[in-house]
């Protein structure tokens, strides 16, 4: 019988938190892909729409490119894809690679913001509404896929955003697989649900990632299946079957089901920046609480998500009082 079978592999016998070589895909040559094109009902800036799925500038499942062009590099339910987006003549077009192409493709409508309807948002605010005339090509993108925007914001817990960035690349780029077809270079994959299980403790580590969250994203790759099933929940009811996995809070499944869902409603709360900001750039209130900024976006229920984003994109935001967090690195310690 020895040697009939392959050893199953475990969080022991990935020596050196290296996933054997026979589990990654080699980069394929750069072949023609499948397209699709597809025409939006209205302005449409890749940047704005696509823009909440880059996790810092050397993400490695994302790219912008000088042409205006953006490469993305996906875990479907069919397998890993790249897919290249570019705006020609108003006409989104679309050009996939991998065994993830054909879900890419079908899916490329709904990630442009298919299925937004920016005319239901009509602005209380006068910043809110130049901000929204000056950007008329935001669009709430909607991925479809949850583990995928669930995982970053795990790591972006509590930290600075420089460290979280700096964790997803360490770990994309060493457990991912490069991404399919002619992507530009350094583009991975993200790990499979059982390869994130079986990175060691020390790697987590290095990546400047504790315990606890390292623990959170193994407790949700345990159930990444009933996860992705929320995809298909409405959004209140996705971040509530989110929020079963102990580490997930408001804070995480807001996140989520603003990229996964398109949720034009989820706000976010718990964060340190967000309702000084909406506090400031409504009331002139820097000091606003998370009560106080549900308090001033009421007047847009149904669409808060959105009026959030636009206050973000108004620039206008309260000066520092006081200098940066300092970024942390446990992998030194």
């Amino acid at each position: 019988m020895a040697g009939r079978f392959d050893p199953r592999l475990t969080r022991t016998t990935v020596r050196g938190g290296h996933v054997p070589a026979a589990g990654r895909v080699p980069r394929q040559a750069a072949a023609p892909g499948r397209t699709r094109s597809w025409t939006p009902p209205g302005p449409l800036d890749l940047g704005l729409v696509l823009g909440p799925l880059r996790r810092g500038s050397a993400d490695p499942t994302f790219r912008a490119m000088p042409d205006g062009s953006v490469w993305r590099a996906s875990r479907t339910p069919s397998g890993p894809g790249t897919l290249r987006v570019s705006m020609r003549g108003g006409v989104a077009v679309g050009e996939a690679w991998g065994p993830g192409t054909d879900w890419l493709l079908e899916q490329l409508p709904q990630m442009l913001g298919e299925l937004d309807d920016p005319s239901a948002f009509e602005p209380r605010h006068r910043l809110v509404a130049i901000t929204r005339h000056r950007r008329p090509g935001l669009r709430l993108t909607r991925t479809g896929l949850v583990m995928e925007s669930l995982i970053p914001s795990i790591l972006e817990q509590k930290v600075t955003t420089e460290e979280a960035y700096r964790a997803w690349r360490l770990l994309v780029r060493k457990y991912g697989v490069p991404a399919p077809g002619p992507a530009p270079g350094h583009m991975y994959v993200m790990p499979e649900p059982r390869t994130w299980g079986l990175i060691p403790s020390w790697e987590w580590h290095r990546a400047g990632v504790d315990n606890k969250r390292a623990s959170t994203v193994l407790r949700a790759v345990r159930v990444a299946r009933r996860l992705e099933e929320a995809v298909g929940f409405e959004p209140v009811a996705a971040q509530a079957r989110l929020e079963l996995v102990s580490g997930i809070g408001p804070w995480t499944s807001a996140e989520t089901v603003q990229r996964s869902h398109g949720a034009a409603d989820s706000v976010t709360v718990g964060d340190l920046h967000l309702p000084g900001i909406v506090g400031f750039a409504l009331a002139g209130d820097r000091d606003a609480d998370d009560s106080v900024m549900l308090s001033l976006l009421e007047p847009y229920a149904g669409q808060r998500h959105r009026a959030a984003r636009l206050i973000l994109l108004s620039g206008r935001t309260p000066p520092r009082r006081q200098p940066r967090m300092p970024r942390g690195d446990i992998g030194r310690l």
